[in-house]
């Protein structure tokens, strides 16, 4: 094995560096509800991940490989590990913000339509892109 594999991980470290400060951002985006902001960090973000990707399949390729992985690149494959499960982390808790933020939204409309929070459906157009009409019950309810 040669030095280049460790270089490539060392700036896989660093691409996996990048993508904690986006992640962190993207959260700190989300939270003052700044969509605009948030949408344009994906596809750097997209980017990065496809980076790592590859980091990992030639990691996973030169372990099945027939010759043995040097300690210095394991140890150095174990911090590079560590990173990627901290951004896993970072990564679920933006994805639970947009969870709770869409059941919030989903409230709101479901108040709005005049149902039931638990019982109505918070869609408002059918499947062909139409406008609902109202059921008896909301017609009822208008009149």
């Amino acid at each position: 094995m040669n030095n280049g594999h460790l270089d490539r991980l060392a700036a896989a470290r660093s691409a996996c560096s990048r993508l904690r400060q986006l992640l962190e951002d993207e959260f700190a985006a989300l939270k003052e509800q700044k969509l605009e902001r948030f949408e344009q960090m994906q596809l750097p973000k997209t980017r990065l991940l496809a980076d790592l990707s590859e980091v990992i399949a030639s990691h996973q390729a030169m372990a099945n490989g027939p010759e043995p992985v040097p300690a210095d690149w394991l140890t150095a494959w174990d911090g590079f590990r560590t990173s990627m499960l901290e951004c896993r982390d970072l990564h679920r808790r933006n994805e639970l913000l947009i969870m709770r933020k869409r059941e919030a939204i989903q409230g709101a409309l479901s108040a709005l339509v005049g149902g039931d929070s638990q019982n109505a459906s918070v869609d408002l157009y059918d499947r062909l892109g139409k406008m609902r009409r109202p059921t008896r019950r909301n017609a009822y309810s208008q009149a």
